[in-house]
């Protein structure tokens, strides 16, 4: 194990040091091919947990170009990963001042702004993203606007959103699960049991995987079909998988 760790962590530092060496030829031929290579190598960084190397990447992107919104887009990912979300904001509000049309940019950001449970701004960013008809991540844009939506209240346009995400791509299991429990809540049993039935068949296929939400939904469901045996497997897994979930909280309650 500790053999093939060390192969991995030398590979790994091989690639970057030929990316590097790319980067450097690139930034006395174009500076706009070094913009994009540094702010690459950066983010190359960032995913595997080298934070320093990705700020510094990304700080040479910015001394070529300091206007360059994928950098600071960029940066603002490597400062919330490193938790100094005041840094972090400041380089998300920066990158969408600097290029207001990019999608992936508000994306960032509103998902950024959710995790800090600042729900009603999180909603406007997301909404902006997914209203981008040639954003090449739209589903998954509406699908956190569901999110959003429903964390504020705004029901019924959680319920649109998760839908709009579903006629992009109706393979989403979050938004069919979310979608499910919406309307099983608004009492559209048939409609909650189609999405749930296809969420089911993609984790039958191993396509998907059952959260404390949508087991608590098939237990709703399976109650409402008459179905006690499987609403107790539900449950179950529930016990098994979420002990500590407030779905399963809910479920210990409603069988008392």
């Amino acid at each position: 194990m500790k053999v093939r760790l060390a192969l991995v962590i030398l590979i790994f530092f091989s690639f970057a040091g030929c990316v590097s060496q790319t980067v450097r030829q690139d930034a006395t031929s174009s500076p706009d091919a070094a913009l994009q290579a540094y702010t690459q190598l950066g983010l190359q960084y960032l995913q595997a947990g080298d934070t320093n190397n990705a700020k510094q990447s990304l700080q040479r992107a910015l001394a070529i170009n300091e206007r360059y919104a994928p950098a600071h887009n960029a940066m603002g990912l490597v400062f919330q990963y490193e938790r100094e979300n005041a840094l972090a904001e400041e380089y998300f509000k920066r990158s969408t001042q600097l290029d207001p049309n990019n999608s992936m940019h508000r994306n960032n950001y509103g998902a950024f702004l959710f995790a800090q449970q600042r729900y009603p701004e999180a909603c406007v960013e997301l909404q902006k993203a997914a209203d981008d008809p040639f954003y090449s991540a739209r589903a998954q844009a509406f699908e956190n606007v569901g999110r959003c939506y429903r964390m504020t209240g705004r029901l019924g346009q959680a319920e649109d959103a998760f839908k709009r995400a579903l006629e992009l791509n109706r393979s989403r299991p979050f938004a069919q699960v979310e979608l499910a429990d919406l309307l099983l809540d608004n009492g559209n049993l048939p409609e909650a049991m189609q999405w749930f039935d296809r969420f089911r068949q993609m984790v039958d296929n191993r396509n998907a995987q059952h959260s404390a939400r949508s087991l608590w939904v098939g237990v709703r469901i399976a109650r409402a079909e008459r179905n006690p045996s499987q609403a107790a497997t539900y449950g179950l897994l529930l016990r098994n998988l979420y002990p500590d979930s407030e779905e399963y909280r809910l479920f210990r309650e409603s069988v008392n």
